[in-house]
C-alpha cells in the first residue's frame, strides 16, 4: 500500500516500514497484551521519489526524527486503536512532505530610508532630553 503525497509523488512499500509497540501510559487491564503504538520509518535519504532540495528541506523540518542513517522516525500513540495510529502516522509523515515541497520565499535585505534614520534618532534624541530633566531639582537655584 503505497502513500500518495500529490499527483505527482507516491511513496512505495520499501520506503515504509511499520512496526508496533507498546504504548506508554495508563491503559486498564489489556495494556500488557497489546501494541498499540506505531513507530512509522521512512527512508527518506534513499527514496527516489523525493528531489535533493526537498530531501534536504524535510531534514530540517525533522530535527531529531531523523536518524543518522536518513530515515525519520515517527512514534504515534495518540489512541488506543492500532489502525488509527497508523493512519495518523501516515498523515503526519505527509504533512511533513507536503510542508517539504514548498520553497521558502527567498527574503530580499531592505535597508531603511535616510529620512527614516534621521526620524529615529531625532525621536531618541527628544526623548533623552525628557529623561534628562527627570532629575532633582536643585533648590538653590
Amino acid at each position: 500500500m503505497s502513500l500518495r503525497i500529490n499527483d505527482t509523488i507516491a511513496l512505495e512499500d520499501w520506503e515504509l516500514t511499520e512496526s508496533f509497540v507498546a504504548a506508554s501510559g495508563p491503559g486498564g487491564q489489556h495494556v500488557n497484551k497489546t501494541a498499540s503504538a506505531v513507530e512509522l520509518r521512512f527512508e527518506a535519504e534513499r527514496s527516489p521519489h523525493l528531489p535533493d532540495a526537498v530531501k534536504r528541506r524535510l531534514k530540517r523540518l525533522a530535527g531529531r526524527k531523523w536518524t543518522d542513517d536518513g530515515a525519520i522516525i515517527l512514534k504515534v500513540q495518540d489512541t488506543r486503536s492500532q489502525a488509527r495510529n497508523r493512519e495518523i502516522a501516515r498523515e503526519r509523515l505527509k504533512e511533513m512532505i507536503e510542508k517539504a515541497l514548498v520553497a521558502p520565499k527567498r527574503r530580499i535585505p531592505t535597508r531603511p530610508s535616510r529620512n527614516a534614520v534621521k526620524r529615529r534618532l531625532d525621536a531618541k534624541t527628544q526623548r533623552g532630553q525628557v529623561k534628562s530633566l527627570r532629575g532633582k531639582v536643585d533648590p538653590m537655584d
